[in-house]
């Protein structure tokens, strides 16, 4: 094995325990009801799992690199972190909010919501939503798993731990 892909595999370790750190930290913070910290926890996930998805799918000039991690990873090319969607709502969100405030001016406008699947409909204009009952976030009515998040990142871990300790 190269030393590159020893450098690579031990960020994509890193990267993962820093997202089960955060996973831990959500879900105590979420119970003493310190927002901010729900809210940074979150996004250090969603950081972190989008750090493991550059390493496993590079930019075009890399791709070769980004392949032959996942086959000795074993991970799938449809795997579920290589969509960085989710993570790009948050990242842009400045654009996000440009285009809301250009496309929809009358709008209702509610961001970092607490339980919005709670109201049903509602929820389609919340920016970013946090359910901690099934702990899944939202994004106008777009939801994402945090626990699909973290156990992808569970198992490429996992996976890992035949090239390095971790």
């Amino acid at each position: 094995m190269l030393l590159q892909e020893m450098v690579l595999i031990s960020e994509i370790v890193l990267q993962a325990k820093i997202a089960q750190r955060a996973a831990e930290r959500l879900q105590a913070t979420y119970q003493n009801d310190d927002k901010v910290e729900v809210w940074c926890s979150i996004q250090s996930i969603l950081i972190a799992a989008a750090n493991v998805s550059r390493i496993l799918w590079p930019k075009q000039k890399n791709e070769s690199r980004g392949e032959r991690l996942r086959q000795m990873l074993s991970v799938n090319k449809d795997n579920l972190l290589a969509d960085r969607t989710f993570r790009n709502h948050f990242e842009h969100y400045d654009e996000r909010i440009d285009d809301w405030f250009n496309n929809q001016p009358r709008a209702a406008y509610t961001d970092l919501s607490m339980n919005p699947s709670l109201r049903g409909s509602m929820a389609t204009n919340d920016h970013r939503g946090y359910n901690s009952s099934n702990n899944t976030l939202v994004f106008r009515g777009e939801p994402l798993d945090l626990n699909e998040v973290l156990k992808a990142l569970e198992e490429i871990l996992d996976n890992c731990k035949a090239y390095v300790l971790t």
